[in-house]
């Protein structure tokens, strides 16, 4: 199977990206994420202002088949959340990688460099369609 995976994003081992943007972080999940996931119907992430350490849950999706917690690729503070996903949820599925879940201020850069770039992340997902 193909998934979309832009070059200009990092990733973790836990399907989410990040993709620096004007000084902040804009994080979602991957394109192999909502596949796996199927047709999603709700997102709950935490509340502006939050703190955040890498690997911190900072919300859930849920999906026809099954619900997930979200997990911070860095430490960081979110300064805002994508609004619009708690309207059209499915439009992730149509594009993971434009619909981002919370933006972060005040992220770890070295968290972000030591994240998977696309070749690694492409890597992993290929191991994990066999």
């Amino acid at each position: 199977m193909s998934y979309n995976i832009p070059e200009n994003c990092r990733f973790t081992e836990k399907h989410e990206w990040a993709r620096e943007e004007n000084g902040v972080l804009l994080v979602g999940i991957t394109d192999y994420a909502q596949s796996s996931l199927g047709d999603i119907v709700y997102v709950d992430v935490k509340d502006e202002g939050t703190d955040l350490s890498a690997g911190d849950s900072f919300g859930a999706i849920e999906s026809v088949k099954a619900a997930e917690d979200l997990y911070a690729p860095v430490s960081g503070t979110i300064t805002e959340i994508n609004t619009a996903l708690k309207d059209a949820p499915e439009s992730i599925n149509k594009d993971a990688n434009s619909a981002w879940l919370v933006k972060l201020k005040d992220y770890n850069a070295d968290e972000f460099n030591s994240l998977m770039d696309a070749a690694a992340y492409r890597e992993l997902v290929a191991s994990l369609d066999t």
